[in-house]
Parts: C-alpha cells; structure tokens; sequence
C-alpha cells in the first residue's frame, strides 16, 4: 500500500528543481520525502496532472510514497527560483540553453546548481549564462518512467553523482535521508563518459519499441549496443578519456558481455538485469509522446567526439539518424534488422 507523508521541511535550506518532468518530480518528490523544502519548476501540463492527481513514487525495490503537492511546491512561474539556495536542473539537454537564460534574471550570486541531464557539455552551458553560480556537472543514472498521471516509477539501479563542491556540502544530508545519496566526485568527465556509455543504449530501446527488459534480453539487440560502446570506448582512448565503473561489471568488459550468448548473459549479468520489467528509456516516452528526443545529446556527442580527433563514428551517427528517423515516421526496428542497419554503416564507413 502506497503511505501518504505530509511534507514537513526541516530546514530553511530550500531546493529547487527547475524543468520538472519524470525525473524532475521523482527527485523533488523524494527529497519532500524526506523533509527538505522543495519547489518544482514544471510546464503547464505537469502542473495541471499534479493539481488533478496526487504525487505518487515508487521504485523496484519497493519505496512508496504519495502526497498532494501544494501551490507553492509546483509552479510554472520561474520567479520562484530567486528563493533557491540550490537549484537542480533536469530540463532535456535541447532547452539547456533557455532554462540557463530564464535562470541569469533570478539566480542569487553564487546559488549553487547542478545539471541532472543526459550528455556531456549541459554543465558548460549552463555556466555561460549562469556565471555567477556555482555550477557543477551532475549524474542520474537511473530511469524514471511515469505509468500513470502523477505516479513517477524509478525502475533501475544507480545513485546520483556531481561534481566535488564546497556550496553542496550542506544539502548531503537531504539526498541522504530520503534515500538518494548524493556523492561529490573530482573526476566528473569520466563519470559523464561512462554514463553515456550506458545512456547509448536509450536510442536502441527506442528503436525497438519494448520494455528495455526484454530488450536486454535479446542478443542482437545488445550486439548493436556492444557496437555502439566498443566504437566509444576506442574515442575515448584516442582522447585520453578513463572510465568509472557505474555497473558490477568492468565498463571496458561491458560490451564483451553483451554480445554473449542469451544463457551466460543472464548468468553473468543478473544485476544488469535487475530491472523493472516495465522499465523503459527516456527516448521512448520522448518518441511515444511526439517529442524530439536527446539522441543528439547521447550518439551525437560521441559523433562530434570523433569529429574533433578527426575521424568517424559510423555506428553512432547510423543510431542518431534512425531515432531522428523514427521521430517522424514512427518506424520501429526488430533486433536483427536493426543490428544489419548498423553492420552495413561499418562496412560503408571502411570502403
């Protein structure tokens, strides 16, 4: 039974989380959760499912929680942000720039914010128009699907990361305590590449229009993920990019793994594998809800990675255009299909 807990700050310290979609509402959800005060930032039809429903969280290891948000903790007005002692942000990586020019009329001097979004240069942007903040580079490594109107589910593993940061230290103990660690890290350009590594499986889950699950599940679905990894991986060692382990497994090895037999992979991957079965990735809400998705922001910074040491990305930039494909003509891709998709744009790439 999902409890209901009123929210109760603790603290004058007050947080805000501006471009609240799915993620957004999860994470300011969870930290209400556990007392901080907390603002949302969202869009009109955010705020109007969450004035008609009430704020329900879960995840899959069987956190609950429901409350109704008040007025004051959602809003469309971005004034509010002027009350912010942090802000974080989780707008798409395409409306950075906007939310950072939104932000310069109200941000205090020296407001810490930091970007939970997919990619790699959100944190850069944000500080070209935010310069009198404390920006710092941020991780989500989980997904978050909304299943319902208000009811936001947190369907894989993973804690939240940002860049080391005197200004955050006070706010530890609210991602703490309502279950989301927060761990401050000095080398945020690994972390970000090793997220993306994992994040280059959005575009293929998109693509094959089933829970990522049961795609996962599907040999010739992760040999066109294990392509797309192996591909980066070899950038990043021209460019002198290390990595982090975000997952059990080694992220070097990781596209050693995927291309295994269905039965060793169960075996050996059970972890990655534990994963809400209706889980799916943020680019497929994007494409089932008519909006342009990231990919340029996850396939295309490896294909501008490449383009900056002078040479190709063949899988990658093959992966981008299919999802910008797809964004107009709806076409989905079985798994066998899509990995001679990406086996014809190598070989192309070589002649």
């Amino acid at each position: 039974m999902v409890k209901t807990v009123p929210p109760s700050p603790s603290s004058a310290l007050r947080i805000v989380v501006f471009g609240a979609g799915s993620v957004g509402c999860y994470v300011g959800g969870r930290l209400i959760s556990g007392g901080a005060d907390v603002v949302m930032i969202g869009r009109a039809r955010i705020s109007q499912t969450l004035k008609d429903h009430p704020l329900v969280l879960t995840d899959y290891e069987g956190f609950e929680f429901e409350t109704q948000l008040t007025p004051e903790q959602f809003t469309e007005d971005p004034a509010q942000a002027a009350t912010a002692d942090l802000v974080l942000i989780t707008v798409k990586s395409a409306a950075t720039g906007d939310a950072a020019k939104t932000l310069a009329g109200h941000l205090k001097p020296g407001t810490p914010v930091i970007s939970l979004q997919n990619g790699i240069s959100n944190a850069e942007e944000l500080r070209r128009h935010l310069p009198d903040a404390h920006v710092c580079a941020g991780m989500i490594p989980f997904n978050v699907v909304q299943k319902t109107p208000g009811h936001f589910h947190h369907g894989t593993e993973g804690h939240l990361m940002a860049a080391r940061d005197s200004s955050l230290t006070p706010f530890l103990p609210f991602f703490e305590q309502c279950g989301l660690p927060l761990e401050l890290r000095d080398d945020m350009t690994s972390v970000l590449w090793s997220k993306l590594l994992l994040n280059l499986n959005n575009p293929i889950n998109a693509l094959s229009n089933v829970p990522l699950l049961e795609e996962l599940s599907d040999r010739a679905y992760r040999r066109c993920l294990a392509a797309a990894q192996r591909e980066t991986l070899a950038l990043m060692r021209q460019a002198g990019i290390e990595t982090i382990q975000l997952t059990a497994i080694p992220m070097r090895l990781v596209p050693v793994v995927m291309t295994l037999p269905d039965w060793l992979f169960t075996r050996l991957a059970s972890r990655m594998l534990a994963i809400d079965p209706i889980a799916r990735s943020s680019m497929w809400e994007d494409l089932e809800a008519g909006r342009p998705t990231e990919v340029d922001w996850i396939n295309g910074e490896v294909v501008r990675l490449a383009e900056s040491l002078n040479t190709t990305a063949p899988v990658n930039r093959r992966l981008t255009e299919l999802v910008h494909d797809c964004e107009r003509t709806r076409r989905r891709w079985p798994g066998d299909e899509l990995l001679a998709e990406i086996r014809a744009a190598v070989r192309e790439a070589r002649t």
